[in-house]
């Protein structure tokens, strides 16, 4: 391990505990989680049932959402690719609207299935549109990308509207996790476990991120590598969407950040890829909390502005490079 990657490591070992300690203090009212048993009892079940939960899936989103950036941009052959601009939360979201419209009171898991479902078909429309245009800039793929979602946004709007569902899906999908309590979050969890999956077989991406001559000639089985990747990007938007909502640039910004830094190791970025996605997501929602108290910006809202500016600095920075 290089000497700055270890500082790497070192400044988010130092960063990442401060902001669960400010994470689980932070909210309407102030908390001490260090002093935990000395709370009364209202104090211990507002860490136990609101403040531990919203901690925990803030890191666990966090950092599969990042992940799942890099994996799709890794599957496009895109720097500028993520779930956001690729139609994957687009989606998702429909899905997630049609199930709440025919069967209201369907299971969490239920909706999860239908949405991963609806973000897989719209990731494997996004890839088979690029494949089939000969695009002279990388910049005009996440465009066609974006247009893809528009299109399944315009489309997932009017039936919102038809059905009198337009403010819950407002709700839906402004990332935020205001609303996370014990017993709502769990199936988050099973990101964390997709992650583990990339992680361990993190070599096999990589050759598909080659493209297709290279790995078929390398032994690989491209597409069923490419769809086990689609099958994976799919179920971690649409988790991710089901319980907090959609939580736009993360996965854009952090892997080429972490890719500026230290190259284009996958197996070796994964870890700061993940570390950094969560420290970032975390530090919104404390973001969120404090400034307009005891009121709240979702942390979708944030994400979006200083995922903006940073997409702005990493274009930059990436011609610099170039040149």
């Amino acid at each position: 391990m290089t000497r700055s990657r270890r500082l790497a490591y070192a400044a988010l070992a130092l960063l990442l505990p401060l902001l669960v300690l400010l994470s689980l203090a932070a909210g309407g009212q102030w908390l001490n989680p260090l002093g935990y048993w000395q709370h009364d009892a209202s104090a211990q079940q507002v860490l136990l049932i609101s403040r531990l939960p919203r901690t925990l899936s803030l890191l666990i989103a966090g950092a599969a959402m990042s992940i799942a950036g890099v994996l799709m941009q890794l599957l496009t052959q895109n720097r500028y690719v993520e779930p956001a601009t690729a139609g994957t939360i687009a989606s998702a979201s429909l899905g997630l609207l049609l199930t709440a419209l025919f069967w209201p009171s369907s299971p969490l898991l239920l909706k999860m299935l239908i949405a991963s479902l609806f973000a897989l078909l719209g990731s494997a429309l996004f890839i088979a549109i690029i494949q089939r245009l000969k695009l002279l800039s990388p910049l005009l793929v996440p465009v066609i990308g974006l247009m893809l979602s528009a299109v399944i946004g315009a489309l997932t709007t009017f039936i919102a509207v038809r059905f009198e569902l337009l403010q819950a899906l407002n709700a839906w999908l402004n990332g935020d996790f205001s609303s996370v309590l014990q017993g709502r979050y769990e199936l988050l969890w099973l990101t964390a476990a997709i992650a583990l999956v990339i992680f361990v077989v993190a070599e096999r991406f990589a050759v598909a991120g080659m493209g297709y001559d290279v790995a078929t000639n390398l032994g690989l089985n491209y597409h069923a590598t490419q769809t086990l990747g689609l099958a994976l990007v799919s179920v971690t938007t649409a988790v991710v969407v089901v319980v907090v909502g959609a939580l736009p640039f993360l996965g854009l910004i952090v892997p080429n950040l972490i890719s500026l830094a230290y190259g284009d190791q996958l197996r070796a970025n994964l870890p700061l890829i993940a570390l950094t996605g969560a420290a970032l997501t975390m530090a919104c929602d404390i973001l969120g909390r404090v400034l307009i108290a005891p009121f709240e910006i979702p942390v979708g809202t944030l994400l979006g502005v200083i995922g903006a500016l940073l997409f702005l600095w990493v274009l930059r920075q990436t011609r610099e490079v170039a040149r």
